[in-house]
């Protein structure tokens, strides 16, 4: 009888633990310029999921190499569309999966007060001392930057001015620095809740540029991990989408 008390005690201790104690990891690569939206998000999954996202920021450019030399990511949110195709097209990715959880919008950011006045003049006087950027061989926001200069006719007569971020949270930190008067930057790093949170900027019309569509991918070494795809189907929820408009993103 003792035995057999034992024995249930055990069994109901077990059923009765918390779903976090079977919690599953997901590991996440993510575009810089979505990390303050995505460290919302994470939060609220691993709260109503009990599973835990390992994220990881930086360039989509850096982190398209790396999944293709084995980077042991499940879950690839890139900055734009192509990345993830190639990836798709190369057997990195699993079949369908693919999908746009954001569309990005650019500004022009100072962090001065009053120094941009929510048009182009500033630019086009020339009157400042660097324009950051991100590098366009790596990041779409970059490429962004270089179609809107194109656009305004100021190539040329920037482009000694220009210093290069190798991302677009790089190229956020010479501006908020001050080591660059004007920088090219997401409007997610610059917007909170649906307001500029500091300084002074331009929200660029979405005609001077390509649309920046960010696609996410469940890659090939999560095709059976439960937790992965609910980070994804998460992904495209209310909840999550909420939190990407929020931060001056658009969705489908």
């Amino acid at each position: 009888m003792r035995l057999f008390n034992s024995l249930s005690v055990i069994l109901l201790s077990f059923l009765m633990l918390s779903p976090s104690t079977y919690a599953e990891e997901v590991y996440a690569a993510v575009a810089s310029n979505f990390t303050i939206a995505m460290k919302d998000i994470a939060k609220q999954y691993e709260e109503e999921s009990g599973n835990k996202v390992v994220l990881s920021f930086g360039s989509s450019g850096k982190f398209f190499a790396q999944i293709q030399h084995g980077a042991p990511f499940q879950v690839f949110l890139s900055a734009d569309q192509n990345k993830p195709d190639a990836l798709e097209k190369a057997g990195f990715v699993v079949p369908n999966s693919r999908f746009t959880y954001a569309i990005g919008a650019l500004a022009l950011w100072s962090a001065k007060p009053d120094f941009i006045h929510n048009n182009d003049a500033r630019l086009k006087s020339g009157d400042f001392n660097k324009l950051a950027l991100a590098n366009p061989k790596l990041a779409p926001y970059g490429v962004a930057a270089t179609e809107v200069l194109q656009s305004l006719g100021l190539t040329e007569s920037t482009k000694s001015k220009w210093v290069m971020g190798e991302n677009i949270s790089q190229t956020y930190q010479f501006a908020s620095t001050g080591n660059a008067d004007l920088g090219f930057v997401a409007l997610s790093q610059i917007m909170s809740k649906g307001h500029i949170e500091k300084g002074s900027s331009w929200i660029i019309p979405t005609d001077q540029y390509s649309p920046i569509r960010q696609d996410a991918v469940l890659l090939k070494s999560a095709e059976n991990s439960t937790a992965a795809k609910g980070l994804l189907d998460y992904l495209r929820s209310d909840k999550a989408r909420n939190i990407i408009h929020s931060y001056g993103y658009k969705t489908e």
